[in-house]
């Protein structure tokens, strides 16, 4: 007969939000054999923003467990021990394939059946693969994407394989630039593609991105935009060896990373849960359409509180934060008390090479440009106000201290009133400080 197990809480997903969710229900208490985390991959909840930054560094990489959840915000370090110290069961390497909201249960690969009283569904974002379009020669060997530990490691080991060869990345976002950056570090011949006329066009305004690009072509980069791969071909043994572009451009290639987005993993929860925005629609606490079920980090759809509006949030920062509000709220129902709505701030950032920016708010409206965005300079610092309605929403700075970012963070938190856009620029990073 097939296996049967009872949780008061379950959390299927072992992402950064299910670590962050483990380390609240520590915080508020939480009985051995209450609690289980679902996790198809074979480790226990990390800080996934390493995987595309230290952990391909040639030299000072970062490896488990020293980025487990939650090193990422400064606090302790959950290591399989402190799970089962709590009495929380770390369930590794089981996938589930079936989930039933209105009879509480969850079936696993196996064939296990999970019950719970409170679900957190924190299963995350999967990449977007060339295979589901069809691209052609795209299931070659050495086309890899990078979402979990495993995909670092298969990267890791192809990296060190063809030594001093040809890395082509497709894809101008997150993954792009900072495996761009890795790979070059690694002495790899970088080449990027993505068919928009910059890099980062979701965040990024042209000059922005103008500096970016700039700055990775001075570290021997090469950059194509405007088009994008439409085939690839392989060597006997099935490694890929050439990208073709959809321009008639062939480029060599031993290795190809793949960057070009996510989707929401929502499927086993079709038709159960309101959905909106590609997410499970939540209020200001996480809590979904369904009782007793939760949604947090990429697969929430949340009210943003800030500019009223219902929003779906694929960073690392929204992932901790959703799944605290969440636990939060749940023990606040159990106790018969009540917690603040969500109050979140849209947050951003990113490094590569000796660079490193952060981005609060929103990217709409106007735009001022202050500071030195050279990409020659020796020392380049620089940042964006986003102006809307006469207010500022939103700021963006590269090279800044931790002063500095908070001071942007705070601009963009209030929305100050701004007359004089000249002025503004002038002002530059004075205009933060001084608030």
């Amino acid at each position: 007969m097939a296996e049967e197990k009872f949780y008061k809480y379950v959390i299927v997903g072992g992402g950064v939000s299910a670590g962050y969710a483990a380390r609240e229900f520590g915080r508020h208490g939480v009985k051995p054999g209450e609690l289980a985390i679902i996790s198809k991959e074979a480790v226990a909840p990390y800080e996934r923003p390493a995987l595309s930054k230290a952990y391909l560094f040639p030299e000072g990489t970062a490896r488990l467990p020293g980025f487990h959840v939650c090193v990422g915000s400064g606090g302790e370090r959950l290591l399989p021990e402190w799970y089962a110290e709590k009495g929380i069961d770390l369930l590794l390497s089981t996938e589930i394939v079936k989930a039933d909201l209105a009879s509480k249960s969850l079936v696993s690969a196996a064939g296990t059946t999970f019950k719970y009283e409170v679900l957190i569904i924190a299963t995350g974002s999967t990449v977007i693969k060339l295979t589901d379009f069809g691209v052609q020669g795209a299931d070659a060997n050495n086309i890899f994407y990078l979402r979990e530990i495993d995909d670092a490691d298969k990267l890791v080991a192809a990296i060190k394989d063809k030594k001093d060869g040809k890395a082509v990345i497709v894809g101008g976002g997150y993954i792009g630039l900072e495996l761009g950056a890795a790979l070059k570090v690694n002495n790899l011949d970088v080449t990027m593609v993505y068919p928009e006329p910059w890099c980062m066009p979701r965040l990024f305004t042209a000059e922005i991105a103008a500096f970016y690009e700039g700055y990775y072509a001075n570290k021997g980069i090469k950059i194509i935009k405007g088009t994008v791969a439409v085939g690839f071909d392989s060597d006997a043994s099935g490694n890929v060896t050439a990208v073709k572009l959809k321009d008639g451009r062939v480029l060599d290639a031993d290795i190809v990373v793949v960057g070009v987005g996510g989707r929401p993993l929502t499927t086993l929860f079709k038709g159960q849960v309101e959905e909106e925005k590609n997410g499970i629609k939540t209020d200001g606490y996480f809590k979904t359409s369904v009782p007793d079920v939760y949604a947090v980090g990429d697969v929430a759809t949340f009210p943003l509180k800030l500019y009223n509006e219902l929003r779906r949030v694929e960073h690392v920062d929204h992932a901790r934060k959703s799944a605290e509000q969440a636990v939060k709220a749940i023990k606040a129902s159990e106790e018969g008390g009540s917690i603040e709505t969500y109050d979140y701030l849209p947050y951003f950032y990113s490094r590569s090479f000796n660079l490193s920016w952060q981005f609060y708010g929103d990217n709409v409206g106007d735009t001022v440009l202050f500071g030195d965005n050279n990409p020659e300079s020796s020392k380049p610092k620089f940042g964006t106000y986003w102006i809307k309605n006469g207010r500022v929403v939103g700021a963006f700075l590269e090279a800044g201290t931790p002063e500095e970012n908070k001071a942007i963070a705070k601009v963009a938190r209030i929305q100050p009133p701004v007359e004089d856009l000249e002025k503004l620029t002038k002002d530059g990073l004075a205009f933060a400080s001084a608030l």
